[in-house]
């Protein structure tokens, strides 16, 4: 009876071990839940929109006004438009946020030249430190 016992382990045992070195790893992972497909998309699509963000901010930075604003501040505006690129994804959706919504209020009249300044210091310091604590 032990024997028989033990014999039925031992091909249990070879079974699950041909079972799981005969088995092509290629196979098995193939049962992706995400395929590279899809990867490659979500990819693209993060890189697409951190190039948006990064050109909304710098267009924001790089007008006249806003030059002139940051020199009035001793803040240099290359050393700002350098450190856009520094910054997180995340960092950089708010910022690029806030500069579609300031633009967006002034060309409506909702703000003077003096409240986009304002804003326009706010998101050049915010860079610099942001850049800077890193």
């Amino acid at each position: 009876m032990v024997s028989l016992l033990r014999h039925c382990i031992r091909v249990t045992t070879a079974c699950v071990l041909i079972t799981v070195f005969g088995v092509p790893q290629s196979l098995m992972a193939q049962a992706h839940l995400v395929s590279p497909g899809e990867l490659q998309k979500a990819t693209v699509a993060a890189t697409q929109a951190r190039q948006r963000n990064i050109e909304t901010v710098r267009n924001f930075l790089s007008s006249a006004a806003a030059e002139k604003a940051m020199r009035s501040a001793h803040m240099q505006p290359e050393q700002v438009q350098q450190g856009v690129s520094n910054l997180s994804d995340q960092e950089l959706a708010q910022l690029a946020s806030r500069a579609q919504k300031a633009q967006a209020d002034f060309a409506a009249g909702a703000l003077s030249d003096r409240d986009l300044l304002i804003i326009l210091l706010a998101i050049a310091a915010l860079v610099l430190i942001i850049v800077a604590v890193r």
